[in-house]
Order: structure tokens, then C-alpha cells, then sequence
């Protein structure tokens, strides 16, 4: 058996609590003069607001989440094989937490882990083609 291989990917999410949403928004459009993009939320019930940032190769997803009070930084990893991947990570003391925020509306498989540190890690597949 193969062991999986991981990858970070260009998908960075900042959760940001309603109060501090909408200055943080302007710091990356208006302070720092980056492209931002008002994007869809629809397919994300925790999110109720999302812009794109374009951050050199990296997308950063200012996200609005009303139930938050502070703001959390979310990672993605890829992964060529998602079950030897969660066995490996179960292996080694990390669980899925696919329960922190419904995953709909991708075309590919994915759970979220958490790191020893508690940040939150969307593992994605992706298979070459």
C-alpha cells in the first residue's frame, strides 16, 4: 500500500466575526490595494458574507461568520487519496471534524482536521488526471 502524499494548496479562509467584517474587507481592497471580489455564500450556512482576495499565487476568503467572536485563520491540504490520508492522520492522533461547517457543493471528497495547534485544515481530494 502507497502512503498518501499531502500538498498545501493556494485556499487560505479568515473567519471573521460581523463587528470586524467589513474593515477588514476594506483593509485588503482599499489599504492594501489588492483585487477583492464579492463571491457567493449561498453554499456555506455558517457563512453569511465572502469575498476573494487575490494574495500573490494564494486566494484568501474573507469569510463572515455571525456566531464568531474572534477571527480564525482556516488552511487547505490536498491529497491524493483520502482514505489513506484520514488513516494516516487517524494513525498519528488527528480525527475528522466534518461537523465545524457542512461541505456542499464541491466535486471532490473532503473532511476537515484540525492540527495539534486546533486550526482547522479543509483536507481536499485531488486526483491527477
Amino acid at each position: 500500500m502507497t502512503e498518501p502524499s499531502f500538498a498545501g494548496s493556494v485556499n487560505i479562509a479568515m473567519k471573521i466575526p460581523r463587528a470586524d467584517y467589513e474593515a477588514t474587507v476594506a483593509f485588503y481592497r482599499d489599504v492594501l490595494g489588492l483585487p477583492v471580489t464579492t463571491e457567493d455564500a449561498s453554499s456555506t450556512p455558517t457563512v453569511s458574507a465572502t469575498h476573494s482576495v487575490r494574495f500573490g499565487p494564494t486566494t484568501l476568503w474573507l469569510d463572515r461568520v455571525d456566531t464568531y467572536s474572534q477571527p480564525d485563520l482556516w488552511l487547505e491540504i490536498h491529497t491524493d487519496d483520502l482514505d489513506g490520508a484520514t488513516h494516516r492522520l487517524a494513525d498519528n492522533g488527528i480525527g475528522t471534524c466534518d461537523e465545524i461547517e457542512p461541505i456542499v457543493g464541491t466535486s471532490f471528497r473532503s473532511h476537515w482536521i484540525k492540527n495539534p495547534a486546533g486550526i482547522v485544515h479543509h483536507l481536499a481530494e485531488r486526483r491527477a488526471a
